[in-house]
């Protein structure tokens, strides 16, 4: 599939560069796999449920989270679980991958002089160990948690939270997201410029998506 334009982005129009992290940068596969195979076999393990019982269980907590910033944190999880999650990330860590062509995106960015930012849903602590394994936080000039304003990317408050610790000119800005939900807040507050991800995992397919600018992976974006 082609993209809905063929230069999603006007580059002289950017001052700033928001990024998502899993999805857009990292393979959501493994975060898909962590939440929805490892987990819940885990959990079986640990309370000595069936791992029928205990899929069903956590997905019934998953839909009363999605969406908030609790969904994304593992302090909540470690606590309903009565599980060490972060412990449990570190034990495949080895999925953890970087999407196609990633680094040569972030490296084209800094060349041309734009100010590039992280900014994620994930607790600091995945957050943590995913650049462990990838060194990606090398390539930016900032990395915002949404753990630290008290409030997912979904909320369009959180835009505002984020401006005051990194200002930027919403504008002039660029943020490229796999969540449809985090691009349609951005664009309730005004964000210059909006690009969502069709491919967030490897080994995923490509989605159908409408209402904004898209492609397969941040790659297409550089300038010729």
């Amino acid at each position: 599939m082609e993209t809905t334009n063929t230069r999603p982005v006007i580059w002289q129009d950017v001052d700033v560069v928001l990024l998502d992290m899993d999805g857009t940068l990292l393979d959501l596969g493994f975060d898909n796999y962590f939440w929805r195979a490892y987990v819940p076999e885990r959990y079986s393990e640990h309370h000595g449920v069936s791992v029928e019982e205990a899929r069903a269980r956590l997905e019934g907590w998953y839909l009363e989270r999605q969406g908030t910033l609790q969904w994304y944190c593992l302090d909540y999880w470690r606590d309903r679980l009565e599980m060490d999650v972060t412990a449990m990330k570190r034990d495949i860590q080895h999925r953890i991958r970087v999407l196609p062509d990633v680094p040569r995106f972030l490296e084209s960015v800094r060349r041309v002089g734009k100010r590039l930012v992280l900014v994620t849903n994930a607790h600091r602590d995945s957050l943590l160990v995913k650049m462990e394994c990838t060194a990606l936080h090398t390539h930016f000039d900032a990395i915002h948690s949404s753990h630290d304003f008290g409030l997912p990317k979904e909320d369009p408050e959180f835009w505002r939270r984020l401006q005051e610790a990194e200002p930027f000119i919403a504008t002039r800005t660029l943020l490229v997201d796999d969540s449809i939900a985090v691009l349609e807040s951005a664009r309730r507050f005004g964000m210059g410029q909006l690009v969502a991800i069709r491919r967030p995992e490897i080994d995923g397919p490509t989605r159908e998506i409408e209402g904004f600018e898209q492609v397969d992976s941040v790659v297409e974006l550089i300038e010729p």
